[in-house]
């Protein structure tokens, strides 16, 4: 899987059992659209994972890093059960994986959805200790490794909590269980520096102590040089790069990480401004503007269906 400093190649996805059995993620050949009616946000996609990576997923805004882990979670079905496995399951059609804490995924909305049944809203007149010690089956020294950690009082009412308070509950809560698969989704970026520097080496514990696979998309990369083991840039659904961070040529000359991706997507967005100036301004039809009328919000544009 290493990648030259001039070009990268992703790394193909062989798809079957076998190769799952070696492998926390296995996506071969995926195809992925929000709407038939128009082209898939993701072609082709193929990635392998192994166990115990810490794999930081990277890409411009609407490239596709959330829809990927939503994928991965099983909250998306893409067609055939062996396209997106996770720990040799299906991602969508195996629902046992959540259930039993195997796999688990912290996004960016304010709700509870590890062992409960049902979404609870963590805005409403509840009391940090009633969400925390709601979610049954865990075990207590765990619970109050990660209260301390996280530097949580019991005490907070949610409704009152500031975001960054509010964040910390969340987290609490969809780390409870001793997850195999751990799925992040921008979930740091309302925390203080300690804090997120505490759950990062809380995360380093988990892949290194128990074997457990991480996938972080983030566009904060203060402290990740060191932390991280793979790297995975997306551009426009398509897998364009993919290393261990240990074998990227750009790194041993770069300063840091940050520059490496900043300038990934600079040239990233130079080819987009010379595309867009190659094509030519096409008039509306007759057809698209009966579609637009309806709503200020609808568009031609494939990347508007990360937001609806």
């Amino acid at each position: 899987m290493a990648e030259s400093a001039a070009s990268a190649t992703p790394p193909a996805g062989r798809g079957g059992l076998e190769n799952d059995k070696s492998n926390s993620i296995s996506v071969s050949a995926m195809q992925f659209s929000y709407d038939s009616n128009q082209a898939p946000l993701f072609f082709d996609f193929n990635l392998d994972i192994a166990p115990g990576s810490r794999c930081l997923l990277t890409g411009a805004n609407g490239s596709g890093k959330s829809t990927l882990l939503r994928i991965l979670a099983g909250k998306h079905m893409v067609g055939g059960k062996d396209v997106v496995r996770v720990l040799n399951s299906s991602a969508f059609h195996d629902t046992q994986l959540v259930c039993s804490g195997d796999l688990a995924y912290l996004g960016g909305s304010w709700s509870k959805t590890v062992g409960s049944a049902g979404e609870v809203p963590l805005q409403g007149d509840f009391s940090a200790e009633h969400m925390i010690f709601g979610v049954e089956g865990v075990d207590p020294s765990r619970r109050e490794k990660l209260i301390d950690l996280l530097d949580i009082d019991l005490r907070w009412r949610m409704h009152k909590v500031s975001d960054g308070q509010r964040r910390r509950v969340q987290i609490c809560m969809g780390l409870l269980y001793p997850y195999k698969v751990l799925l992040l989704d921008e979930v740091t970026v309302d925390l203080d520096v300690v804090a997120r520097m505490d759950l990062l080496e809380f995360f380093r514990e988990e892949t290194e102590q128990r074997g457990a696979t991480l996938i972080y998309a983030t566009h904060i990369f203060d402290g990740l040089e060191a932390w991280a083991t793979d790297l995975a840039y997306i551009q426009d659904g398509e897998l364009k790069r993919y290393a261990k961070l240990v074998e990227m040529d750009e790194l041993r000359t770069s300063a840091n990480l940050l520059t490496v991706v900043e300038n990934w997507l600079r040239s990233e967005t130079k080819q987009e401004k010379k595309k867009k100036k190659k094509e030519p301004i096409k008039p509306p039809t007759a057809q698209t503007q009966k579609a637009s009328s309806g709503s200020p919000f609808m568009s031609s544009s494939r990347h508007m269906a990360y937001y609806r």
